[in-house]
């Protein structure tokens, strides 16, 4: 007789340790649960086994071969997609024959003689024999009535409470001959208690019960799989134990490493190649798999730890599952119920509370106490996104691999056949990366427009002009040669906004990547931008600097994409200018703060020695720009902000502005002495660019020299803001020191305190408590205003366990005051 063992399902409740790892070969006692079930199919002669799979059939086939190592033969039945458990095995009816089989399900732990009830089945000359058991609790299961004979009268698959009428349940194990198979509909989805047994039953044909005597678990959750660990360890359940016995309650692999300060209290068992640490203490009802881990001073207690995984010193786990290749560094907490999955890390002193399921491959870091399961996220309550996109260091943080991974969880986001604009600078990180990010999309189905290296400003342009549904642009991060920045963009060529970031970091996280079949791959076009379009749409919209002086001007391209507009720019602009740095240079795409300053120097010095007007410097992705005045002077930031908001509000006669409220509020004075208004917006990416675009704004600002116009743009743009600048001076006699110089005094500062994720939200709330009686704006974070009009701003960072402090006064002593007030709460917060 041949059996079929049935091993197709997803075992989606015993998730996250079957998110990639079919549940057949979940182990039980550090063997896989269907070789204890081939083992005792084995044991009672039913070598000739096909097994019906389907769920990552290809780990199972891997897994047991042609059952060879197990004296047995196998054969494999694939189903195309689930059809059931009758269906199943309808599906292997040709690798069966014409003689009666044993259907038993590969996710199942039992040791129930199969030889007696083959031999009821024989004797009872049955169509069917459904084995069965006794349970305490037959909700889970469908139950099953029987008639003095044996022979079946009834059944109700998973009945609620008040429907059971029996403790006799369907273990899933049954003996069939073959012309049962003439009741399954080939290629469709059937069951066998729910569809077949009951036209059986109205036909009158013969079905029996088997009331089983010997042990089965159904391995269906997670309290039954620790249940069913316990089981083996005890001797409960006639299964094949592995190891050689220390005690009678001891069981310990001849290759494993134990040190002789350990301590072992059974039922234990430890497998091949494992290692326990010096005084670290194993507790009863534990499984250390092959290959793992646990190191000195770590405490277990009824644990299962899956092969290869480590387990820190001092780590303390009670009740709970570690996956296969997980690690767990120093000192961790893992509490009754949790279960973490494959290739999980949770670094020092973290801890994981009680029932919190942590899926595949994420990181708990140090000091976080996870109290929900991780399930999106890749990191414990961390954001993939960074103020600026996606960030890392190349090859280290983000490599090909991740980038790929990312244009694929991009573009499943997007309509299949829709569009991308993807950019890069001139750096070799974005020559890298996105080559593979085309590639990635379009194997998603959407089509890319390959704008090349063109600045950033271009890139968000063409995004929104062509239609597309949304861009990426890879450039060189700010400050750091060897790390990047992955910018995705809307529809509207604007950063994605936080609720379409967590979209796309659920799709990442989850990795259900859309694929298409090879003809409806997306198509890549590759027409470059139109630099001389850019730069008649922006003088016209602009001018061209027919003021009452023409002006001399000293530009620095620094090397980077503004090289590239610029000469166009320029050609249509009255102006006298020399321009320096202006090639491409790869080594230069981005510089530190310390290279720009230096570069200001000595652009000062050009100006003042050519007796320009001013000098002007942009960033490498000509998003920004920075001045020096006609004496050489560098203007800072705010000042510039102060400039422009006066300039073009006295231009407008009003206006509004925009800004983040990391802002001095010398802008407000500044705008409302000229009839002007601000808007205070927060930090999050995209939200400048998102109040450009509401109408009625004269200007957009960050601080740090970035400027949004929206006459005409809304997005940031160097280029763009040093014309409208250098049309305004053109207009005017006065010199820029002159105009700068009445401008108010700015004393902001700014300060950084660490703080764990677990504490963030105590310390806001703290802050709020300590603000009480003061005006408190929650627009971003907190700020907390004084009569006085000082005011301190704590804002928890949303990539980093860090909470960012910013503070005015009156002078630069009284700004720090403020600090050090906050800094002061927060620090309280936290060791509260």
């Amino acid at each position: 007789m041949k059996a079929v063992v049935m091993a197709g399902g997803e075992g989606s409740r015993l998730r996250p340790m079957t998110s990639d790892l079919p549940k057949p070969l979940l182990p039980v006692a550090d063997r896989p649960i269907m070789e204890h079930v081939l083992r005792l199919l084995k044991r009672h002669r039913l070598d000739d086994t096909v097994v019906t799979v389907q769920f990552l059939a290809s780990l199972i086939r891997e897994q047991f071969g042609d059952g060879s190592q197990l004296g047995m033969r196998l054969s494999y039945a694939t189903e195309p997609y689930a059809l059931g458990t009758a269906g199943s095995v309808k599906n292997a009816a040709d690798l069966l024959g014409d003689e009666p089989f044993v259907v038993i399900s590969g996710d199942a732990l039992t040791d129930i003689d199969l030889t007696d009830l083959i031999a009821f089945h024989r004797a009872k000359g049955a169509l069917v024999t459904v084995c069965l058991t006794r349970v305490p609790e037959p909700v889970e299961f469908g139950i099953t009535v029987v008639d003095g004979q044996g022979r079946v009268e009834r059944f109700l698959e998973k009945p609620t409470w008040g429907q059971v009428f029996s403790d006799t349940v369907n273990t899933g194990i049954y003996v069939m001959e073959p012309e049962v198979l003439d009741y399954v509909a080939p290629g469709e989805n059937v069951d066998w208690s729910s569809d077949v047994f009951p036209r059986l039953l109205e036909e009158g044909r013969p079905v029996y019960g088997y009331v089983a005597e010997g042990y089965w678990e159904d391995v269906g959750t997670h309290t039954s799989y620790l249940r069913a660990q316990a089981d083996v360890l005890g001797g409960r359940v006639g299964v094949e134990r592995a190891g050689v016995e220390l005690s009678p309650t001891v069981r310990v692999d001849a290759t494993a490493r134990i040190h002789p300060t350990a301590q072992l209290t059974g039922p234990v068992y430890v497998g091949p190649h494992a290692q326990i640490g010096a005084g670290a203490r194993i507790g009863e009802h534990t499984v250390v798999g092959a290959h793992a881990v646990v190191d000195q001073g770590a405490r277990l207690h009824r644990v299962v730890v899956h092969p290869h995984a480590y387990l820190g010193p001092g780590a303390r786990l009670r009740g709970c599952v570690i996956g296969r290749n997980a690690s767990l560094r120093r000192e961790v907490r893992i509490e009754e119920g949790s279960v973490l999955g494959a290739g999980c890390v949770v670094e020092e002193e973290a801890s994981v509370a009680a029932d919190v399921l942590v899926y595949p491959g994420k990181t708990i870091e140090a000091g976080t106490t996870v109290n929900d399961s991780l399930v999106w996220e890749a990191r414990a309550t961390k954001s993939l996104f960074t103020p600026r996109g996606v960030r890392g260091v190349l090859n280290s943080q983000v490599t090909p691999d991740l980038a790929v991974r990312l244009a694929s969880a991009f573009a499943t986001t997007l309509p299949r056949e829709g569009q991308v604009a993807v950019a890069r600078d001139h750096g070799v990180a974005a020559q890298v990366l996105l080559p593979a990010m085309v590639s990635a999309l379009r194997a998603a189905g959407v089509g890319v427009r390959d704008l090349g290296h063109v600045p950033l400003p271009l890139a968000r342009r063409h995004t929104a002009a062509d239609d597309s549904h949304g861009g990426i642009v890879v450039t060189t991060t700010p400050g750091s040669e060897e790390s990047v920045d992955i910018v995705f963009l809307d529809a509207h060529g604007i950063d994605l906004s936080p609720t379409a970031q967590r979209g796309l970091e659920r799709v990442f996280s989850r990795r259900e990547y859309r694929r298409v079949l090879s003809g409806e791959m997306g198509r890549l076009h590759t027409a470059p931008t139109s630099i001389e379009e850019y730069a008649d749409t922006l003088t016209g919209q602009l001018g061209t600097l027919g003021g009452h002086r023409r002006l001399k001007v000293v530009i620095d391209a620094a090397c980077g994409s503004t090289a590239l507009t610029l000469p166009a720019v320029l050609g249509r602009l009255s102006i006298e200018a020399l321009t320096v740095n202006n090639a491409l240079v790869p080594a230069s795409s981005t510089e530190t703060a310390a290279e720009r300053r230096a570069a200001l120097h000595t652009l000062g010095h050009f100006v003042a020695t050519s007796g320009a007007d001013f000098g002007v410097r942009f960033d490498p992705t000509g998003e920004r720009l920075s001045l020096v005045d006609e004496r050489g002077h560098i203007v800072a930031d705010d000042r510039i902000l102060l400039l422009l908001v006066r300039l073009l509000t006295c231009e407008a006669g009003g206006g509004r502005t925009a800004v983040p409220v990391t802002v001095s509020r010398a802008v407000e004075h500044t705008a409302r002495a000229h009839g002007g208004q601000v808007r205070w917006v927060a930090t999050a990416p995209g939200d400048l660019n998102r109040a450009a675009a509401g109408g009625g704004f004269i200007l957009a600002a960050d601080g740090e020299g970035a400027f949004v116009l929206p006459e005409f743009s809304i997005y940031a743009d160097g280029v763009a803001a040093f014309v409208k600048l250098a049309a305004l001076l053109a207009a005017d006699h006065t010199s820029l020191s002159e105009l700068i110089a009445p401008l108010p005094a700015v004393h902001v500062r700014r300060r950084d305190l660490p703080t764990a994720w677990r504490i963030k939200g105590q310390v806001m709330r703290t802050v709020v408590e300590a603000a009480s009686g003061r005006q408190i704006d929650t627009t971003d974070g907190v700020r907390v205003t004084e009569d006085d009009g000082r005011w301190a701003l704590v804002l928890p960072d949303a990539a980093a366990p860090i909470t960012r402090l910013w503070a005015e006064g009156p002078d630069p002593a009284a700004a720090d005051a403020l600090l050090d007030e906050w800094s002061a709460a927060v620090r309280g917060s936290a060791a509260a």
